[in-house]
């Protein structure tokens, strides 16, 4: 449902889809990356809202997990998405509730309701839930660490075309099935609970008793786990006074069925997700722990369930805040909130000691640069020069066609500063910032000049901001598509019209600890990087995303960071 809310948020960014005939011309004016980020990250928070009916812990997810730059007029327009998607999901619920939505409206548009029931505990009963959190860092721990393995190997795999994801994904269901069908054999069957409100054993649709090969009266616990939906699955174990309902053994067998699945099922060519199978895994070593400790503590198996799934949520995500309110939203038991926070803080306090959270191991192995909300110990002995990757490409107030063409095609940089020279100024100063697909619409439309001459304000006026409006993806010009004749080549065009003349600088002694705060608070996507004394060139170099980068700093001043390995004359 996150990446579902955060697809149809693209679409509308880029201005729909002109393939499938959705487009609207309201839309063209968001066509921008900042309002495509804002976006897409109500749309986000929207999936959260849906999926687990929490419009607040949709609003802490994006502030925790998807937005890298938050600002106060964000959080009132997730809040209000978040809103309406409670509303209209509402008025859903109580249309399926009179039975018009046949089978649809079974548990589908709610994906939890647990019961609420009264929780009381005291001082003692805070050991079992330390232990639970403890295993959770753990659990949560080892599995980003395989899943990461997992998903390098599938990278391998994937890249070699479609006939092999094919091949990965029917490889894994086929895994998958036979786990499924085949495990319940090895469980018992149990006899069937008396004063009971629904049928035991259950047999066509979602319950907690499914028959699978057991005589009249008796059901497969196991079974009962399997062969019902992720959803049902979790709402059987997250349900109070079940202390019968599930052997020890099955929820151990079924622990670690789903815990392998859940590494081996995300990656492929299917749309498996982590959220469910982390909160499935998650609620069965909770109900386990229960199971043990349940001598020693008066605390219900599903409340050890609930908080199972916490801690393994947060030892794997490594989110605290949104996880704590969508779990109390899910559940809507205010009483859960000390449990639930200490678990959490838990799980995530141990698991930190281990690696990082899934989220940023997936996002580093994309190699996308995301940056961190803080900045790593070692920048502060750097600066912003020690990052800066030449040769620096720059060009004039007013170009010649042929120059930004060959430019153009030799890089791929996206934004390119402008100088300004004599005779337009005294010395040489920087003007400003063009970026590459402006330079793409200039050239497109081919209204040059045929001197080196400032434009007139007729030139500009021929232009219209939906001309540079942001296009939607993959549908962007190209350098490659754009033909100039030899008369063309030789005529030239002003960029001062186009160019952002108050782009961000920073000095070259600037510590790179608060370059990087600067970039990633502001949004930048350009940090320009100016000298510190007279008589140079105005700009020193360009500070992107990809300078922030690790492994980028590493290979740049390898001296800095291994001073002991290069003295050695290793």
């Amino acid at each position: 449902m996150v990446h579902t809310g955060a697809c149809i948020a693209s679409l509308l960014g880029q201005g729909g889809s002109k393939r499938y005939h959705l487009t609207w011309r309201w839309l063209r004016y968001f066509k921008n990356d900042r309002d495509r980020r804002d976006l897409i990250t109500c749309g986000a928070a929207a999936g959260v809202a849906a999926a687990f009916r929490a419009p607040v812990g949709g609003v802490l997810f994006a502030l925790e997990e998807a937005a890298s730059w938050w600002r106060s007029a964000l959080l009132w327009r997730t809040f209000f998405t978040t809103a309406v998607v409670a509303v209209v999901l509402r008025a859903f619920i109580n249309y399926c509730n009179i039975g018009k939505c046949g089978l649809f409206g079974k548990g589908g548009l709610i994906m939890f309701d647990v019961s609420s029931v009264n929780i009381t505990y005291h001082i003692t009963d805070l050991l079992p839930v330390i232990v639970l959190g403890v295993i959770g860092g753990v659990f949560g721990g080892l599995y980003n660490y395989l899943l990461d393995k997992v998903l390098r190997v599938y990278n391998l795999i994937n890249e070699r075309g479609p006939m092999f994801k094919l091949l990965l994904a029917s490889t894994v269901s086929i895994f998958t099935s036979c786990c499924y069908f085949g495990l319940p054999w090895i469980a018992k069957c149990i006899p069937c609970p008396e004063g009971l409100d629904e049928t035991c054993p259950t047999i066509g649709r979602s319950g907690n008793f499914k028959k699978f090969q057991c005589p009249p009266g008796h059901y497969n616990d196991l079974a009962s786990l399997f062969f019902n939906t992720s959803d049902d699955a979790i709402r059987n174990l997250f349900s109070s006074g079940t202390k019968t309902e599930f052997h020890v053994s099955s929820i151990l067998l079924f622990f670690c069925a789903v815990y392998v699945l859940a590494i081996f099922s995300y990656g492929i060519a299917v749309p498996s997700g982590l959220f469910i199978p982390v909160i499935l895994t998650g609620a069965s070593y909770g109900r386990f722990v229960g199971i043990l400790f349940g001598s020693f503590t008066d605390l219900d198996q599903g409340l050890f369930a609930v908080l199972g799934a916490a801690s393994f949520l947060g030892g794997s995500m490594r989110m605290t805040v949104s996880l704590c309110v969508i779990l109390l939203e899910l559940t809507n038991n205010l009483l859960m909130l000390p449990l639930v926070m200490l678990v959490l803080l838990i799980s995530k306090t141990v698991a930190d000691a281990f690696n990082s959270g899934v989220y940023d191991q997936i996002v580093r192995l994309k190699g996308l640069p995301f940056l961190e909300p803080h900045a790593e110990p070692y920048m502060r002995n750097l600066t912003a020069v020690d990052v800066v990757r030449g040769p620096l490409v720059t060009f004039s107030g007013i170009e010649k066609v042929d120059n930004i063409m060959q430019v153009l095609k030799s890089c791929k940089h996206n934004g390119f500063p402008v100088i300004d020279e004599p005779p337009f100024s005294e010395t040489p100063i920087l003007y400003g910032l063009v970026l590459r697909s402006h330079l793409l619409v200039l050239l497109k439309k081919k209204i040059f000049l045929p001197s080196r001459d400032i434009a007139s304000a007729d030139f500009v006026e021929q232009f219209s901001s939906v001309d540079f409006a942001k296009p939607g993806s993959g549908k962007g010009l190209n350098i490659e598509e754009i033909e100039i004749s030899a008369d063309e080549a030789e005529m030239f065009i002003d960029l001062h019209p186009f160019a952002n003349t108050s782009p961000y600088t920073v000095v070259e002694t600037m510590s790179l600890a608060k370059a990087q705060i600067l970039f990633r608070q502001v949004g930048l996507r350009h940090l320009f990087v100016v000298p510190k004394s007279s008589g140079r060139p105005p700009i020193v170099g360009i500070l992107t995303r990809h300078d922030f980068m690790p492994e980028f700093i590493l290979e740049m001043n390898p001296l800095k960071f291994y001073p002991h390995f290069w003295s050695n004359g290793s």
